[in-house]
């Protein structure tokens, strides 16, 4: 198992083969509009994690943005929502295919409300995730060693975690349903990024 660090785009060729790509990000804050996007770690899967580290504020990832948006690639996410409408924002994209492990999550195991990537992966992997280094300096000019683990750590189990969901989904008989909901997320981060982050649509009121 190894962790790749990056600067400021995907190398070419990097990943190239994989149907689905593990994707999360690192930002300054949880502010849309205001926190700017610092990092973007990536994995096929195989054990091993690509953490690339932007160059803000032009964001010139050709070979990133070729990635998010291959229609032949599946990109897995934990509270994709986020992460897209981050992409969306700062680096003119949206991401396509998806499939979040959170809405999977919150539709399979409806009995408990705890649906945290730390919590998943303790009860479907038997593996206790650090979360130590959430709260940091992602902008700084060099991430520290522990940085980048952590930001490893949060894309190498997403791929099983896949795995267990879908069974569940399937098991309850709401596949379909997470499908939909996927396929509607890249809508609904557009929809937050252009300011309807708050609102409901589907609501009466």
């Amino acid at each position: 198992m190894a962790t790749f660090l990056h600067d400021g785009d995907l190398p070419a060729g990097a990943l190239s083969g994989a149907t689905a790509v593990a994707v999360d990000s690192e930002t300054m804050g949880l502010r849309l509009g205001r926190d700017p996007l610092c990092v973007v770690q990536l994995s096929a899967g195989d054990g091993n994690a690509h953490v690339v580290q932007l160059r803000r504020p032009a964001y010139d990832a050709p070979n990133l943005k070729r990635l998010l948006t291959d229609p032949a690639v599946t990109k897995i996410f934990h509270f994709g929502r986020f992460d897209i409408a981050m992409f969306h924002l700062h680096l003119g994209v949206v991401t396509a295919p998806v499939y979040c492990t959170k809405i999977a999550s919150k539709l399979a195991r409806t009995y408990t409300d705890r649906h945290g990537l730390k919590d998943l992966v303790r009860e479907l992997l038997s593996i206790d995730l650090s979360k130590a280094q959430q709260s940091s300096d992602w902008g700084a000019d060099k991430l520290s060693d522990d940085q980048l683990a952590y930001a490893a750590s949060d894309v190498l189990h997403l791929h099983a975690l896949r795995a267990r969901l879908d069974q569940m989904l399937a098991r309850e008989g709401r596949d379909h349903l997470a499908r939909a909901c996927f396929d509607f997320l890249p809508h609904r981060a557009v929809l937050d990024v252009a300011g309807w982050e708050e609102v409901d649509i589907f609501a009466h009121t």
